[in-house]
């Protein structure tokens, strides 16, 4: 099995204790992209550790993760609720991440290394076989190791720490569009011309194919988002 494809998904529970807090915020994280746990609600930890059939410790760290990652949200005195972000909040956002995006796309086009250009167009090369065989959410997971291989060869840490600060917030809108074959094929298109940018080296040309990208992920979300949240 090549390296790059999504790794096998996690043993049933419960597991050893240690890889158990892992286990569970993925699953706890699928639930809450395909909606079973709507934004906006309050999670409860003796619902969820029966449902995993585990103790309530294992499920705690999970929500401390998932907190961490701006899907779930700590309120003082009330508990943990699933993170509600508005569409607007969200576009917002996606016209910030443009920006540092693209500059992440001049950095790497300037830095990469000969190994780096492979496993980025490996990774496109794995993408557009998940879409062939409807893997969305094989996709989804090679879309954000591929975004994060970018990311590396800027060889700017506080760049890095500043886009995952800002897509943490995105992931349900981003995650969204695993449903929709037609977008992945549109954005993969986008990621190989990103990766060919860079390997040309590019500088300009990568930054506007990657700020063209973020924007028209933008577009994609108000799509699928805009008439539902208007």
């Amino acid at each position: 099995m090549s390296e790059l494809q999504p790794r096998a998904a996690p043993a049933p529970l419960p597991l050893a204790a240690r890889s158990l807090p892992m286990v569970l915020r993925t699953e706890i994280e699928k639930l809450i992209l395909r909606g079973e746990l709507p934004t906006g609600e309050r999670l409860n930890e003796n619902f969820l550790a029966e449902r995993f059939k585990v103790s309530r410790g294992p499920v705690r760290e999970a929500f401390r993760a998932l907190v961490e990652a701006g899907l779930l949200e700590f309120v003082p005195n009330r508990g943990v609720f699933v993170r509600q972000i508005s569409l607007a909040e969200a576009i917002a956002t996606y016209e910030v991440r443009a920006g540092v995006f693209a500059h992440a796309g001049r950095l790497a086009a300037a830095r990469v290394q000969d190994g780096e250009i492979h496993r980025l167009r490996s990774f496109v090369e794995h993408m557009d076989e998940c879409i062939s065989r409807k893997d969305g959410a094989g996709y989804y997971a090679l879309n954000l190791q591929l975004h994060d291989q970018i990311l590396f060869a800027t060889r700017n840490s506080r760049l890095i720490t500043t886009y995952m600060g800002l897509i943490k917030e995105l992931h349900r809108f981003r995650a969204k569009n695993i449903d929709r074959p037609e977008h992945l094929r549109v954005s993969n298109a986008e990621h190989a011309e990103m990766v060919e940018a860079i390997a040309a080296r590019d500088e300009l040309r990568a930054y506007e194919a990657h700020y063209r990208h973020v924007m028209n992920a933008k577009g994609r979300v108000l799509e699928v988002f805009g008439k539902r949240d208007a």
